[in-house]
């Protein structure tokens, strides 16, 4: 199997609006894929037509080379979405045990417990955790069956610091199994850190697709960082070469340019009050702000 998700032309319409449009993508085994947007970009429908979900208004789509929907492809396929619920009258351990129950090779009731964190809750009726536990549950179900690909909507959302970090520990675990992840975040650092490839969408088309890195790059701008004195104002920095953007927080600004070697000689040849300084290139969450401003996309090398 060359691909283990093949959409191709996919539209799907809600009314006279489309919240998909024309959009094509294949995803490789083993692959670990971000799908990143602002709100109402189209990324959940984008998720929920590749579990079958939804049915596309026009276009294909095949998950592990079969139909979405086939009972034999939803096996080794894993999902947790943005909505989070519990089963009435079950505790976490039952609830693990049901859904378990639904796959011919699933993980182990312990495993997933550890997985999830959720050793000592295991008693705990489902319906009385608190969100951020309800969350790590739908983890733990999502991961039942042991899956081949797994789906992550916004997975993260109501989870303390300490919950994230054994969450990525966990999923970093299972992608050097080679399996196939694709989720959606708001967490660009997350998407950055533990993602093989970043696709944005915008108004339900992709405008960027590529590594990081080759994202990173393709934006082509750079950072200057640094403590600024009184005397160091926005109007002297705007007479800087190259200089597109300042950014303040009390005393520590930050430059976005595209000439960090002009700006810094200005800096240093005027004598600017400038402390700490430091010069890096874009980060991720660099990359969207520019798509979601300008509406264009980017190419990556």
């Amino acid at each position: 199997m060359k691909h283990v998700l093949d959409l191709q032309n996919v539209r799907k319409s809600f009314g006279s609006k489309n919240a998909v449009e024309d959009l094509s993508l294949t995803v490789e085994p083993g692959t670990v894929l971000s799908l990143l947007g602002p709100n109402g970009a189209g990324k959940t429908t984008t998720v929920s037509l590749m579990l079958g979900l939804l049915k596309p208004t026009s276009g294909t789509i095949r998950l592990l080379g079969g139909d979405p929907r086939d009972a034999r492809t939803r096996q080794r396929v894993g999902a947790m979405l943005q909505e989070v619920s519990a089963i009435e009258r079950l505790n976490v351990r039952e609830t693990i045990e049901l859904f378990r129950s639904f796959y011919e090779k699933p993980l182990t009731t312990d495993k997933l417990l550890e997985i999830a964190g959720l050793h000592e809750h295991a008693k705990t009726m489902g319906t009385a955790l608190s969100g951020g536990l309800q969350r790590r549950l739908n983890f733990a179900l999502a991961m039942a069956g042991n899956p081949d690909v797994l789906f992550l909507d916004e997975p993260t959302v109501g989870m303390d610091v300490s919950s994230r970090t054994l969450f990525w520990e966990h999923l970093r675990e299972f992608a050097n199994q080679g399996k196939t992840i694709l989720l959606t975040t708001h967490y660009l650092e997350e998407a950055d850190a533990i993602s093989d490839r970043v696709v944005v969408i915008a108004n339900g088309r992709i405008t960027a697709d590529g590594t990081p890195g080759e994202l990173k790059n393709a934006l082509g701008k750079r950072f200057i960082t640094f403590r600024a004195g009184d005397r160091t104002t926005d109007a002297l920095l705007q007479q800087l070469p190259g200089v597109d953007r300042i950014e303040r927080s009390g005393r520590q600004v930050r430059l976005q340019v595209s000439d960090s070697d002009a700006a810094l000689f200005a800096i240093v040849r005027n004598g600017l009050d400038v402390q700490d300084i430091e010069v890096k290139g874009g980060g991720l969450e660099d990359v969207f702000r520019s798509l979601t401003e300008t509406g264009e996309g980017v190419k990556a090398s």
